[in-house]
């Protein structure tokens, strides 16, 4: 099956790919870079924010 990197848009193969859905090591690095950096957020509210408003 081909599928196509989210990351640099290359196509690779499904089977045997040990970084899919990423065609590459450095792909799937770069990717968990920008998710430790906070490039990528899920949105929603704080923890601490949420804290403070049960206790009030």
């Amino acid at each position: 099956m081909k599928i196509t990197c989210p990351l640099c848009k290359n196509k690779t193969t499904w089977e045997e790919n040990p970084w899919r859905p990423f065609c590459s090591e450095r792909c799937k690095l770069i990717d968990l870079g920008k998710w430790a950096t906070e490039e990528y957020k899920i949105g929603g509210k704080k923890e601490e924010e949420e804290n403070e408003r049960k206790e009030t």
